[in-house]
């Protein structure tokens, strides 16, 4: 059954090395693209920021066949029961999932394929204490979500299937857990009545990819570009780690992406 624990509690993490072929990872719409450097950066202090929250992380090599591996999150998705391989939506990212199966083995003893011919990108994925919410989106087809409900349920957890609104590239692009019971969302996907049972923070209109912040025990890493939700969040007490995230946002990814993150009983 599922730990008891809060589910932002983690002590463990895998992350992927930037590879140099990042520059050419994928984007929506005409973006600049991001520096090798500057990637590096972000991802090293990434690193730094969860060791100094109390997570032991495993970094794993770069791949540079595949630009987008370095947002590890989309490819598997873990709990503290097991982990599950997970079916890319976007077709340059199809080897990320085989490329990730030998840590998960080496680290897990339950390892699920995701079944049938559907997609799902981790980034859809929210965990919450009382069921994880798969978001329908273009990257995650309802073949797909309806495939990792069945896993999950393998797991003893439930999933719910919900809707990213259109012209969002992941579901969490636009909303981040907080606590047991609070959601920070933008104003957009809180209209959808997703989080009527939730606490629900607003992101201030035009801070919208502030939405992508990621708790992890007692921090809430938030975007550093974005004053105005930060000094909100400040403002409700929640102990805010800014975190730079202006190259990896050049290729429409946030915080929660770049890592897997789990407890590990027994650490």
């Amino acid at each position: 059954m599922s730990s008891p624990r809060s589910v932002y509690h983690f002590n463990s993490a895998i992350v992927r090395e930037p590879s140099r072929s990042v520059v050419d990872g994928l984007r929506v719409g005409e973006h600049a693209s991001p520096t090798y450097e500057g990637v590096k950066l972000e991802h090293d202090a990434y690193i730094a920021a969860m060791r100094q929250a109390g997570v032991q992380v495993t970094i794993l090599p770069a791949l540079e066949a595949l630009p987008d591996s370095v947002f590890v999150e989309d490819p598997a998705l873990i709990f503290t029961e097991g982990a599950i391989l997970l079916r890319p939506g976007a077709a340059s990212r199809a080897g990320e999932a085989a490329a990730i199966v030998p840590a998960l083995r080496d680290m897990f003893e339950t390892v699920l394929d995701l079944p049938g011919h559907g997609y799902v990108d981790g980034g859809d994925v929210l965990t919450t204490p009382n069921c994880v919410m798969i978001g329908l989106s273009a990257r995650t087809d309802k073949a797909g979500a309806e495939a990792l409900a069945v896993c999950i349920d393998k797991l003893g957890r439930k999933a719910r299937l919900v809707a990213t609104p259109e012209g969002v590239l992941h579901f969490k692009t636009d909303c981040s857990l907080l606590d047991d019971e609070t959601v920070l969302s933008t104003a957009r996907l809180s209209r959808s009545g997703v989080f009527k049972d939730f606490r629900q923070i607003i992101i201030p209109d035009g801070e919208e990819p502030a939405a992508n912040a990621l708790r992890v025990n007692d921090v809430l890493m938030v975007p550093s570009d974005y004053p105005r939700t930060i000094e909100m969040l400040d403002k409700l007490d929640y102990r805010i780690v800014p975190m730079k995230t202006a190259e990896i946002g050049r290729i429409d990814a946030g915080l929660s992406c770049l890592s897997l993150r789990w407890y590990r009983d027994g650490e």
